[in-house]
């Protein structure tokens, strides 16, 4: 197949697609004015033969920003990726073993608190049981009324609300392999060039520095920067210039996943507005709801279980509706480079680390590392500090990213399997968690605790797992204002008030997501979606 010639020397060479690949590409398009007679050339070189696993994918809210910042709209995005709209996370059995007494799940809104302008924070009198007077909810239901209106399996918002803008917070759930498609289709109309080749070698100069990538198909490709998107395998930070890995088994124990792909049993069947994550012996279940089918699969420590049991626990979490499914196996790499731009070469997504696909860390450390290359950017030949500055950034990040990860597992009440145990020894929680956690013991988590440009997750988000996990923190009587403990449980029941208004304002998620879909095709940007 006949493609464009590679970007002139001095331009960005990615290589590797899919959503790592073309969203770096689509991104940097946009910052160096690819598509200028005065920009920078992106090119983009890809393997014809490499396809890309469609299992659903979840993200952060930060996607919403992302694509707004590469320009495709939102109905665009919904229809041609199979999209599904995702307002949280809901965790079950996380804290204690099904049949256990006790809340048998909680759920991580992307909503924050709600607290009035000039306001105080309401988790101090929550954890004083000042929400008691509507029922004693959990965290995320007392201080948001985002858990409501997902239950009820409506939309975050309404029809006629801005695209990326509506009354609740939320992400997208969708076909990862659809939107690396959306997103090849996009970045080539921001003037990337598209050059489709087997990479076969990587040439090193005289400086130790990438020379050029040869390919089967076109020779050598040369440019001033190249972007490592090979996924695991790592063809140039890891195999040529050797960067070291480091890795996670100490404190995250998953490093296998089993998937299904499980079409819905009506077509007009309700879809969740979140993740649903649900633990078992050893390790837990994704299950994301795309427009047409849902996105299920088993991440688990394959030191705690066989792969045969595993997937013997993944069809029995669904079904009959697993009966004649074939399902995918997938060996994952759970850790990271600490140095992960190293001369001329930087890399991003899974050829930089990965930390399982809990909380959807994946694309937003893609979003992250995409966005300081573009910030970064050696338009003068300065590698050497802006790799210093990437590397400090990304690893904190990544660090920052381990512990949060690390908070859902080892908060666990579960003693019914080894995975369980090990995860709650304390000799498998960072020296970073661990001092946190120590402190939250008697006082909440705060946004001093968190450096906000190196933080994925906001405070609320600690505060939603924290104390979904059932965390005892015993406040100082002088944490509590005892003039303002009747305006905190007044707030509580104007929340719990609001939220049922909300759901006769907010529409059925189906129907948001239906919306969307016809608003695409009326503007004739509609693909067909099986």
């Amino acid at each position: 197949m006949h493609t464009e010639k590679p970007a002139a020397h001095g331009g960005v060479l990615i290589v590797g697609g899919g959503t790592a690949g073309w969203l770096t590409a689509c991104f940097l398009a946009k910052q160096l004015g690819a598509g200028r007679p005065d920009g920078v050339p992106v090119t983009l070189v890809e393997s014809p033969e490499i396809g890309i696993i469609g299992v659903g994918e979840g993200t952060f809210p930060s996607i919403r920003g992302t694509l707004a910042a590469i320009g495709i709209d939102e109905a665009r995005f919904i229809q041609a990726c199979s999209a599904t709209f995702k307002q949280g996370i809901s965790f079950r059995h996380w804290v204690r073993a099904p049949g256990q007494a006790g809340p048998a799940s909680y759920f991580h809104p992307f909503s924050q608190p709600s607290q009035r302008q000039g306001g105080f924070e309401l988790l101090p009198y929550w954890l004083a049981g000042d929400a008691g007077a509507v029922g004693n909810p959990g965290f995320a239901a007392a201080v948001t009324m985002q858990q409501r209106v997902a239950d009820a399996a409506h939309g975050p918002k309404r029809v006629h609300d801005p695209d990326f803008l509506g009354p609740l917070n939320y992400a997208y759930h969708f076909d990862a392999a659809r939107f690396a498609a959306l997103l090849a289709e996009h970045g080539r109309t921001l003037g990337v060039r598209h050059v489709l080749g087997n990479v076969e070698r990587v040439e090193l100069d005289a400086q130790g520095m990438i020379g050029a990538v040869h390919t089967a198909e076109h020779g050598a490709l040369r440019a001033g920067l190249y972007v490592d998107c090979t996924g695991f395998r790592a063809r140039l930070i890891g195999e040529a210039l050797g960067a070291p890995f480091k890795r996670l088994d100490d404190v995250l124990f998953v490093d296998r996943a089993v998937t299904l792909q499980v079409p819905y049993a009506t077509p007009d069947a309700p879809i969740p507005s979140y993740t649903i994550s649900t633990a078992h012996e050893a390790g837990w279940t994704w299950d994301i709801g795309l427009q047409r089918r849902r996105g299920i699969g088993y991440v688990y420590s394959s030191r705690h279980t066989d792969d045969a049991r595993a997937e013997q626990a993944l069809r029995g979490y669904i079904g009959a509706g697993a009966d004649g499914l074939e399902a995918r196996r997938l060996a994952l790499q759970v850790g990271y480079r600490e140095t992960q731009w190293v001369g001329n070469c930087v890399a991003v997504g899974l050829s930089g680390g990965f930390l399982e696909p809990l909380e959807s860390s994946g694309i937003g450390l893609i979003e992250a590392a995409a966005y300081l290359v573009g910030f970064l950017f050696p338009h003068g030949g300065e590698f050497a500090p802006a790799a210093r500055q990437f590397n400090a950034q990304m690893r904190e990040r990544y660090e920052r990213i381990v512990d949060f990860i690390k908070l859902h597992y080892c908060l666990t009440q579960r003693v019914d399997s080894r995975f369980w145990i090990d995860n709650a020894d304390p000799a498998s929680i960072p020296d970073s968690l661990r001092d946190r956690l120590e402190q939250w013991k008697t006082r909440p988590p705060h946004r001093l605790d968190f450096v906000t440009d190196l933080e994925m997750y906001p405070p609320s988000s600690w505060q939603y797992v924290l104390y979904g996990m059932e965390y005892a923190t015993r406040l100082h009587p002088s944490a509590l204002d005892p003039a303002r403990r009747a305006a905190a449980r007044q707030e509580f029941a104007t929340i719990a008030q609001v939220a049922r208004k909300a759901l006769a304002d907010l529409p059925p998620h189906r129907a948001l997501v239906e919306h969307f879909c016809n608003k695409a095709a009326r503007s004739g940007n509609a693909r067909h979606v099986a």
